[in-house]
């Protein structure tokens, strides 16, 4: 990048140019995502103003960032934040990138909530009506001397009271954080607990729920799985949900450099056939959900049809597959009978 007039336009060329040449697949889009960041702006604004000048500072961060992207390093970790559905989180080296699977996990699971809610609701109405049906007949046969609501034997009638819905969440190996800072941030009502073993994936979900304004109900600890956990927890959440390590070692070893030369292969291995994490959660989501509870999780699709099988026969009920934007069979979800 010689001392000249570098517009927009031209250093967009010159990146997709260069980064061609030193084999990056979509070295447009990494062009174009690498230019908005140095500059601020969004993508679409890039081509609005295609002949703006670089500042001499802009041209430095720019040739940061191409040096780094030409030898592999994911556009996530240049820029230091990605997207992930409503939100953006940081992301850093050693925390596995939040990836747009993961959206589908976000999505199935809420999805699953919502009708066992439905039904958890209808049969919450039945036993308060019985409650309140009770409560009347013991209210006509009490005294007229005008104590309200009392019966003989001193039992109250019911009052209305307007207690706040709430959705307990845990989130294991929760990493940047980004499924516990998701739900939080679309449900107002939720409250999520969120583990990791690694300290560093620990303090980037701390950092990007603090950033975010969800501190107060995404609570994150250091610990494996649920170990952290006190016995007070069991059965009082209404989902389970992981992006666990769940690539079979095999495959892992045949991936693209980009993931396997910078991501946390604690973050990605999930043994011999992906499911090694897996059988830890099953028994730990029949301990922590309550009746009717949610577990939702994020599998390679080899060993879906496994995992199906193994839920069913661990006591889960409903247990279905679904798929990611791709069509591939991505997401296991079932519930607490």
């Amino acid at each position: 990048m010689e001392d000249q007039v570098w517009t927009v336009k031209r250093i967009l060329d010159w990146i997709e140019g260069f980064l061609a040449n030193h084999g990056d697949k979509n070295p447009k889009l990494s062009a174009q995502w690498l230019v908005s960041e140095a500059l601020g702006v969004s993508r679409i604004q890039l081509f609005m103003d295609p002949e703006r000048p670089l500042s001499m500072e802009e041209r430095d961060v720019l040739r940061d960032y191409t040096r780094r992207r030409a030898t592999g390093e994911p556009l996530q970790y240049i820029t230091g934040t990605t997207d992930f559905r409503f939100i953006t989180v940081m992301v850093e080296h050693g925390v596995l990138i939040p990836r747009p699977e993961t959206e589908v996990l976000v999505s199935e699971a809420l999805a699953q909530l919502e009708t066992a809610n439905q039904v958890k609701q209808a049969r919450r109405q039945e036993a308060e009506q019985a409650e309140e049906a009770f409560f009347r007949a013991v209210a006509a046969a009490s005294d007229a001397d005008g104590k309200a609501g009392l019966s003989d034997d001193g039992v109250d009638t019911p009052q209305e009271t307007c207690q706040a819905p709430c959705l307990r969440v845990l989130d294991l190996c929760t990493g940047s954080g980004c499924i516990a800072c998701s739900i939080a941030s679309e449900v107002p009502y939720a409250n999520v607990v969120a583990t990791d073993i690694d300290p560093k994936a620990v303090a980037l979900a701390r950092r990007n729920a603090r950033a975010l304004g969800l501190e107060e109900r995404v609570h994150v600890l250091e610990c494996s799985l649920a170990d952290g956990l006190s016995e007070d927890d069991s059965a009082s959440f209404d989902l389970l949900i992981s992006n666990p390590p769940y690539i079979p070692t095999e495959v892992l070893s045949s991936m693209d450099e980009e993931v396997t030369g910078f991501e946390s292969a604690l973050a990605l291995d999930g043994g011999q056939d992906g499911l090694d994490l897996f059988r830890q959660i099953l028994p730990i989501g029949l301990r922590m959900l309550g009746s009717g509870g949610v577990i939702a999780l994020e599998l390679h699709e080899t060993c879906l049809e496994q995992a199906l099988e193994e839920a069913v026969r661990a006591g889960y009920c409903n247990a279905r597959i679904a798929r990611d934007l791709a069509g591939r069979q991505r997401v296991l979800i079932a519930q607490k009978g």
